[in-house]
């Protein structure tokens, strides 16, 4: 009886979602509150895109369905494909090569650019997350669509402007990220993600310095500074470059130790807009907000707090 009951209870769902009187009813004023009807909605606005109707048609019934759940924060991450051969072919400097970070921000500063509904970026080392808000419907919020619109225009923008960073080494192949999509339903959720990514930040630079430091300094080859610090805790290391190296870890540039966010400068009242003088028909125009570069702790309350307003619906 139960499963009887179920397949009904599915089967009137198919039919109102597919009905005229449901198409009528998600664009309702009365239940456009209802996060049910809203993402109905959106699914019906984003299926209004089809091809020129032929026999062929059919092929769309084997694409995946890959629209990321309503009302979560949407996150994706890209990241360097056979780095550590990349690095090497280029002569990256080690541990940090200031140029290819100074790259790397620039190519997801033009992300950022191009897509507004983009709160925030973390990047370190190879990688870089982009947040978008909560309520976005860019691309439908379909998965797919959001990593590779994102992870081609960051890794065009890297090849494109390679020479402005490197202007005495040539870009001998092509690099590649890779990317994915996450869902974060909770504020904590996503300022726990961030926070795993900045501790990892601090965990990978604290070894490549030692690691480098021995090779460098000591002459030790990499397979020896490996087994150097094999079980290593981090207060082991930071005695280590204090003791043997005369470097206090705390010191170090923050970009190494914490990586980098950029977020958008919040409108002020008084600049949301501005008339521009050369024009006789002058209209107000909306000021887009700077974007800001920082180097700070994110796993700490102040950032939050001194930012609240990019949880801000």
């Amino acid at each position: 009886m139960l499963s009887v009951i179920s397949f009904q209870n599915i089967f009137w769902h198919h039919k109102l979602a597919t009905s005229t009187f449901a198409k009528l009813l998600y664009t309702s004023n009365s239940v456009c509150e209802c996060p049910v009807f809203k993402a109905l909605r959106l699914r019906n606005s984003c299926d209004k895109h089809t091809m020129a109707k032929s026999r062929f048609e059919y092929v769309r019934d084997f694409e995946l369905d890959d629209r990321c759940l309503p009302n979560c924060w949407l996150v994706v991450r890209i990241d360097g494909h056979s780095f550590h051969r990349f690095s090497e072919i280029h002569h990256f400097a080690k541990p940090n090569d200031d140029r290819a970070l100074q790259l790397m921000t620039y190519s997801a500063q033009s992300v950022m650019d191009e897509y507004k509904d983009i709160i925030l970026c973390y990047g370190q080392s190879d990688e870089y997350s982009f947040v978008f808000k909560k309520n976005t419907k860019l691309f439908c919020r379909r998965a797919s669509k959001l990593m590779t619109n994102v992870v081609s225009l960051f890794t065009s923008t890297f090849v494109f402007t390679w020479s402005r960073y490197f202007s005495t080494q040539d870009l001998k192949y092509p690099p590649s990220f890779d990317a994915r999509t996450i869902c974060y339903p909770s504020d904590q959720n996503l300022k726990d993600y961030l926070s795993w990514r900045q501790a990892d930040c601090h965990i990978n630079n604290l070894y490549n310095t030692c690691f480098w430091k021995l090779v460098q300094e000591k002459s030790l080859s990499p397979a020896e500074s490996q087994a150097r610090l094999k079980g290593t805790l981090s207060s082991d290391k930071n005695e280590m470059l204090f003791t043997e190296f005369n470097i206090n870890y705390n010191n170090l540039p923050e970009i190494y130790r914490k990586g980098t966010i950029l977020i958008r400068q919040k409108k002020n009242e008084e600049s949301e807009t501005f008339t521009s003088i050369t024009s006789s028909n002058t209209q107000p125009k909306k000021c887009l907000p700077r974007i800001l570069t920082l180097n700070v702790d994110m796993i700490a309350n102040k950032f939050w707090t001194e930012y609240s307003y990019l949880l801000e619906r």
